[in-house]
Order: C-alpha cells, then structure tokens, then sequence
C-alpha cells in the first residue's frame, strides 16, 4: 500500500496510566495483574544497540506481525500471547525470560560486530565454536542453518557471542532446556522460510527469544520474524545479486544499518544524523513485508497513537 504522505509525529514514549514502566530499546513494558504484562510497540528503531530515530508505523508493525507470526507458530512451541488490543499493544502472561538471544542463520552476512560475515571477513573461521571453510562469499547459503547464540547485553553493554557448548557450560540453561530449544528455534525458522518463499521472499536469519511461563512450559517470547529481528531478501533477484558481488534486495532494516556503515558508524560513538526521507523508506519497507507476509491489507493506524491506546485499552477494562 502506500502510506499517507502527512507528517506524522513517530511514536516513541507512551505515559500511560501504570504503576511503572520498564523500557527496552523499542518496547515499554507495563505490569498488570494476575501475572500478565502489557507490551507497547513505539516507533522507535535501534540497530547497533543503540536508538538511532523513529519511523511512522513501524510499532504498528511489529505488533501486529508479531501477533500474526505467533499464532501460526503455536503448533511448534507454545508462546506468551494473550491478546492484541490495539495495533500498537500486545497482552502477554508474564515469563521468566533466559538470559540470551537465540540467532538462527542461514546465510553468511551482516555488518555488525556479532555478524558471521564480520568475522569471518576478519580471517576468523571458527566462530561461534563452529568452523567455516575458506574462500566462502559474502551473502553465501549455508549447508544448513545454525544457530549463533549470544548474551543479552552482557559486560559491555553490546551483544557477547556464545558457543553452543557455553550455554550450558557458563550455567544459562540446563542441557534439557537448551535441547528444547534449539529444536524449536530451528522449526521456527524452517516455517518462517516456507512462508517467506510463498511471499517470493527469502528468510535470511533472525532473532527469537524464549522465556519460562508460571505453569513452567518453555515459550516464544518477544517480536518473530519482523524486519528489526529478521532479514528478509528478494527471492527472485537473490542469485543475481550474489553473482554480480552487490548485496541483495531486501525488506528489513538491514539497508539502515548498510546506510550507517557506509558512514563509517558500526555502533562507536554518537549515530550521524540521517535525512528524513530515510525514516519515510523505513515505514513502506516495514508496511510492504507485512502485506507480503500476511497476505493482508495493512490498516494504518490513528495518530496520536496515545489518545487510541487509551481508548481501546479502556474497552477491553485494561485500564487501572
């Protein structure tokens, strides 16, 4: 579709009417009763573990893709879902989040510090404590997915890279946990591939996280398969791209982070300022994947976002 082209104010910061707010990097995080919680998706986007500016529906976005992906994953592993009350919030049961990101890849790339193509461009060829071959190019297939954990945040601040092994050696999980899932990451991904292949699309790698419900179960937590977790390529010019050295057409934010680079910012410092019509691209990039995706029209909106968040976590007697 294609989005109003009025100025809207992105959605960064909702004061609601909680008791406190925890704030993520994207997400505000209220806590309700009998063990639920309230996710708010702002506008804001982070690359490089920082905030680097905020685009127009985005939020909206990641809300409602995430809520679609869920529910057409609840047959692989149970997740924290509730409800969607508004494009913006999600309802979840409160869980016990572990203590690191679940990265499954199917291709060799990226340009951040934890990328495998980062690293291995460094010379490096054991990497996440599992070897690469020389003479691999950048943008490459894998024989099969891998999964790459990492901590979240860690001593630095930034994102520290795992083994497999370390998982359970450094006390995260224990190894019947961690079992569990590295099989249900690697279905995730199998399924977001077949469904990205249908929408002409390649699911190149991407993020979960995974947390404890009360009732014990392991579950899939957090946004799926959106295109800040995820990158996600053109299907039909893929080979060409690769052929010709350039990098292939996609639909995440990894064009942002290539946009920074190219600046010289990989995360050190202050982010350089950005034009303007580069958030514009961020929201049809982000709209026009989930309408491929899902297969559904994207209904933007009301702006302010606060003012309908209010209303509709009023009718659903969300509201202290």
């Amino acid at each position: 579709m294609t989005l109003s082209q009025e100025r809207l104010t992105p959605f960064e910061i909702s004061d609601l009417p909680f008791s406190g707010r925890d704030s993520g990097k994207v997400r505000d995080i209220y806590a309700l009763p009998d063990d639920r919680l309230l996710l708010v998706t702002t506008d804001r986007l982070s690359a490089f573990d920082h905030v680097l500016g905020a685009a127009a529906y985005k939020g909206q976005v990641l809300n409602q893709l995430t809520a679609w992906w869920l529910r057409e994953t609840s047959d692989i592993v149970a997740n924290h879902m509730i409800s969607a009350p508004d494009p913006n919030a999600m309802l979840v049961y409160q869980a016990e989040p572990f203590l690191l990101e679940v990265i499954v890849r199917g291709f060799i790339t990226g340009v951040t510090e934890t990328a495998l193509w980062t690293r291995y461009s460094m010379g490096e060829r054991e990497i996440y404590g599992q070897r690469f071959p020389d003479g691999l190019k950048k943008n490459e297939a894998l024989p099969e997915p891998i999964i790459t954990p990492t901590t979240k945040g860690g001593p630095s601040g930034h994102d520290e890279r795992l083994t497999l092994k370390q998982v359970v050696a450094d006390g995260i999980l224990d190894e019947p946990t961690w079992a569990e899932i590295r099989s249900a990451a690697l279905a995730l991904f199998r399924r977001g591939q077949e469904v990205a292949r249908r929408a002409g699309l390649i699911l190149v790698d991407t993020k979960y996280e995974f947390g404890r419900l009360c009732d014990g179960r392991v579950a899939l937590i957090d946004e799926v398969h959106t295109p800040d977790s995820s990158r996600f390529w053109v299907l039909d010019t893929y080979a060409a791209c690769l052929e010709a050295g350039r990098e292939p057409e996609n639909y995440d934010k990894e064009f942002l982070r290539l946009e920074y680079a190219r600046q010289g910012y990989t995360g050190d410092g202050t982010p350089p300022p950005m034009p303007p019509d580069l958030w514009q691209r961020v929201s049809s990039r982000y709209v026009e994947l989930y309408e491929r995706l899902t297969g559904l029209a994207f209904d933007p909106g009301r702006y302010p976002v606060e003012e309908r968040l209010l209303e509709n976590l009023a009718r659903e007697g969300l509201l202290p």
